[in-house]
C-alpha cells in the first residue's frame, strides 16, 4: 500500500478490450477487470439495456417482492444449469455466504444437525467475507482473521465425505484462480458425483464462458445441489452474484409461516432489476456475436504462444484452463516488475505471488493475444 501510486493506474473510460488512464494512455485489459469483463466495456445492448430499465424500474426489493428481470434471469440461467431456483445475492463472496448457510439449515431441517462441517479443495479461494475466508486454504488471506473463521477441512479420499458431520463440499472447478491458476487433475472430482453431503460448485471466477463451456463443471460431469455465479454473470457491468439451488434443497425450506422454515438471509440489492437487465443481455450476446467461437480462438492461439514463451528461462510455468492463463516466474520479486513493464507497453494485469495472469474479455481479438505475448516478452528483457 505504501508504494501504490494511485495517479498512475486511475481508468476514466473504458471501450471494448481497453481501458484509458488519467494520464491519456490506452492499455488493453488483459485480466478483465480481474474476470469480470466477458464481451468487452460498455457493450452498446448492455448499455441500452440497463439505461432502458433503468428508466423502467431502477430498484424494487426481493425481500418478499420480486421483479421481471430477475424473474427472467433466475429462469435463463436454471436452464443453463439444468436447476431449479435461483437466490440471488450482490457479490460472488456474498453468493458463497448463502450457500454456506443454505447447506446448514437444509442438514438441520433434514434431521442431521450434527452435518456442520465444510470440506474443500488444497489452496481454495471464495472470497473475503468471513464464511467465505474460512473456506479458503490460502493463508495470506485469511491468516490474520483466524478469530472470527471456523475450521474447514480439505477432502483427499472419498472416504473423508463418509464422515457423517460433514454438511457440503466446496470446489472450484478446473482452475483455481486466486491461487495463481492452479489446475486440479479432473479426477479429484470424481467423488463427488455420488457423495451424502451437499456439493457446491464455485462458478464465480470460472462461469460464463472462460473455460470452453458456459460453465466449468459441465467438463467434469458433476451434477452440483448449488451453483454459485458472480462476476461476469452481468457481463462485467454490475455487481450481481446468485446461488442456483436444486429441488430438494428449495423443498427443505418449504412450510407454513409460523414453522418458520424459511431461508432467514437477503440483500437489499439482491436481484436489482438494472443488473439482471444487463446480465440477460450478456447471455444474449453469447448467443448473437459467437462468444464461444471467439473464446476457443483465444485459447489455441494462447496455448501457442505459451509453448514458445514457456521456454523463456525466466519462466518457470505456464497454466492455461481455456481462456484462463497464469504465467509463473521463477522469481516472485520481478512478478510486479514485469507487469508495470507491461502497463508501459499498452497491457494492464496484475500478479498473484509469481504468477502473472492473462485473461482476456473473451471478446479479444487474435492480434491482441499475439500483441500481449510480444510485450511480455520485451518485458521479461526490460525487467533482466
Amino acid at each position: 500500500m505504501q508504494s501504490f501510486d494511485a495517479s498512475a493506474r486511475t481508468f476514466v473510460r473504458g471501450d471494448g478490450t481497453s481501458l484509458y488512464d488519467a494520464r491519456g494512455r490506452r492499455v488493453f485489459d488483459a485480466v478483465s477487470s480481474i474476470w469480470t469483463i466477458i464481451h468487452g466495456h460498455a457493450h452498446p445492448a448492455i448499455v441500452d439495456a440497463i439505461a432502458l430499465q433503468a428508466a423502467t424500474l431502477d430498484h424494487a426489493t426481493t425481500l418478499g417482492a420480486t421483479n421481471l428481470p430477475a424473474e427472467a434471469l433466475a429462469e435463463a440461467l436454471c436452464e443453463y444449469c439444468e436447476t431449479d431456483y435461483a437466490f440471488f445475492a450482490s457479490d460472488g463472496a456474498s453468493a458463497v455466504e448463502a450457500a454456506i448457510k443454505m447447506a446448514l439449515h437444509y442438514w438441520q431441517h433434514m434431521g442431521e444437525p450434527q452435518r456442520t462441517r465444510f470440506l474443500r479443495l488444497v489452496d481454495a479461494y471464495h472470497g473475503d467475507t468471513t464464511g467465505a475466508m474460512s473456506l479458503s486454504g490460502i493463508s495470506v488471506f485469511k491468516s490474520h482473521y483466524g478469530s472470527i473463521t471456523f475450521e474447514t477441512r480439505t477432502y483427499e479420499h472419498a472416504d473423508d465425505l463418509n464422515a457423517d458431520d460433514v454438511a457440503a463440499v466446496i470446489v472450484e472447478p478446473i482452475v483455481q484462480a486466486a491461487a495463481g491458476m492452479r489446475l486440479v487433475a479432473p479426477e479429484r472430482y470424481s467423488p463427488l458425483r455420488d457423495c451424502a453431503p451437499l456439493v457446491i460448485v464455485d462458478e464465480i471466477a470460472t462461469g460464463f464462458g472462460r473455460t470452453g463451456t458456459m460453465f466449468a463443471y459441465e467438463q467434469l460431469e458433476l451434477r452440483p445441489d448449488l451453483i454459485c455465479l458472480g462476476k461476469g454473470m452481468t457481463g462485467g457491468t454490475l455487481a450481481l452474484s446468485a446461488v442456483l439451488a436444486r429441488e430438494r434443497v428449495y423443498q427443505a425450506f418449504l412450510g407454513a409461516p409460523e414453522e418458520h422454515k424459511q431461508f432467514f438471509h437477503g440483500h437489499s440489492y439482491a436481484g436489482n432489476p438494472i443488473a439482471c437487465a444487463a446480465a440477460l443481455a450478456s447471455l444474449e450476446l453469447f448467443a448473437v456475436e459467437g462468444t464461444f467461437e471467439r473464446a476457443g480462438s483465444i485459447e489455441r492461439i494462447a496455448a501457442e504462444r505459451s509453448a514458445v514463451l514457456g521456454a523463456n528461462p525466466a519462466v518457470r510455468e505456464i497454466r492455461q484452463a481455456g481462456t484462463m492463463l497464469g504465467i509463473e516466474l521463477h522469481d516472485v520479486a520481478r512478478a510486479w516488475p514485469v507487469a508495470n513493464a507491461l502497463y508501459d507497453l499498452g497491457h494492464f494485469t496484475r500478479p498473484i505471488g509469481p504468477v502473472v495472469q492473462l485473461v482476456p474479455p473473451l471478446s479479444s481479438t487474435d492480434g491482441e493475444i499475439h500483441d500481449f505475448f510480444d510485450a511480455f516478452a520485451e518485458a521479461l528483457e526490460r525487467t533482466r
